[in-house]
């Protein structure tokens, strides 16, 4: 087991051409803990990590390990140990001898050694291919290697950089697991970084949400899904992607309304969340509607049916006008030239978002459903999701 240690990050930026990739970020790592951070290709995982590591110098800020700032500290003296979506193995040397490469780099003892890679190896169930070339490994293979490499250091801080991006998805879960089992086994304080949601939901103690460089949210991965604090974190979160759509709020003759275009969803005044929402009377905002299960609620035509076996995913067309381009809400809007055919924006900040005016309706298998039939999406204000122009959460 190593020293557990934590990270604090303060107002961090750095800018690259006047233009910031991280962008006055304050976060902490507390002891042993497994922090994931998520977002979109180009939101700023990537610095944030090689700022923590040394690699780059902020532009401002400071990062601290145990409270102290390491600004002075070049990255050998950190006992950090990085793991690349690369791998970078050296294909010319044996398993073993990947893993023992940083250990010999420091004159250690062969002995030492030669007992610290067989620890390392059999932390990461590869004591049988230490005598192997990394190119009559698998991908999910290569990475434990290095896995092993950065772990037989015994770091106080592990860093993982996209560690599984070119590990086939058979062997993803798999390695998502084992991953886990090692940083809790060992100890180590771990920030990892990932595009896919489906590592921070299952493997981070918590998650912090990027987008642009800036922090939209970090908490525990069940609070963030169901309580997300922006329209961003909202719509990156969830499969299949949650549909965003345009609606205006009236509240009028003892009810509130919902006007989402060609059909609205109505509020009795009774209802405790009404005075909430009659406090935007007239005001736009952004629904953000999730897969939601077959009933009486909103109506139309269903556009495509995915057979996922277990169940039917049947994209309904129900006349929603699709939400507008954000001006700048922390986060860089989709150029017109990423509009399509179909007339909505695909790459809300990296964010594939479902076709406009349609939302994703679950059916149990064995439903049968087809193109052109009609059907209802059983939709309550329970299920909304509500944010303003400016992409902050309305909460009822």
């Amino acid at each position: 087991m190593v020293d557990m240690v934590a990270i604090a990050v303060r107002a961090l930026t750095k800018a690259f051409d006047g233009v910031p990739a991280v962008d006055g970020i304050d976060l902490d790592v507390a002891p042993g803990e497994m922090l994931v951070v998520l977002g979109p290709s180009g939101s700023g995982k990537s610095t944030l990590l090689r700022l923590i590591a040394g690699f780059d110098t902020p532009t401002s800020g400071a990062v601290l390990i145990d409270g102290v700032p390491v600004a002075d500290l070049p990255a050998r003296e950190r006992n950090i140990a990085m793991v690349f979506q690369s791998y970078a193995l050296y294909p010319h040397l044996t398993v073993a001898q990947n893993i023992g490469f940083p250990l010999r780099a420091s004159g250690d003892d062969p002995g030492a050694v030669a007992a610290r890679i067989a620890e390392a190896a059999r932390h990461l169930g590869i004591v049988d291919l230490l005598n192997r070339l990394p190119e009559h490994l698998s991908g999910g293979q290569r990475q434990r290697v290095a896995l092993a490499r950065a772990l037989v250091r015994r770091p106080s801080i592990l860093l993982l950089d996209e560690p599984m991006s070119n590990v086939d998805a058979g062997g993803r879960a798999e390695l998502r697991a084992e991953i886990v089992s090692l940083v809790r086994r060992l100890a180590v304080t771990t920030v990892y970084v990932t595009h896919d949601q489906s590592d921070a939901l299952s493997m981070a103690d918590r998650v912090a949400v990027l987008s642009d460089g800036v922090l939209q949210q970090i908490g525990r991965p069940a609070s963030i899904y169901a309580d997300p604090a922006t329209l961003f974190v909202a719509a990156f979160l969830g499969t299949p992607r949650p549909s965003l759509l345009d609606a205006a709020i009236y509240a009028e003759d003892e009810r509130v309304v919902l006007d989402l275009g060609s059909q609205v969803l109505t509020l009795p005044s009774e209802d405790p969340r009404s005075a909430a929402l009659a406090g935007h009377h007239t005001e736009r905002v952004t629904v953000v509607l999730r897969a939601l299960p077959a009933g009486a609620g909103l109506t139309g035509v269903v556009r495509r049916v995915e057979n996922l076996g277990h169940e039917l995913l049947a994209q309904v067309d129900v006349g929603g006008v699709p939400h507008p381009r954000p001006e700048r809400a922390g986060q860089r809007a989709a150029p017109p030239s990423a509009r399509t055919e179909y007339g909505f924006y695909p790459n809300y900040e990296g964010v594939s978002l479902a076709p406009a005016g349609e939302v994703v309706v679950r059916l149990p298998a064995p439903a049968s459903v087809r193109v052109g039939d009609d059907l209802g999406a059983a939709v309550g204000f329970d299920d909304l999701l509500l944010f303003d122009r400016a992409g902050k959460r309305i909460r009822l």
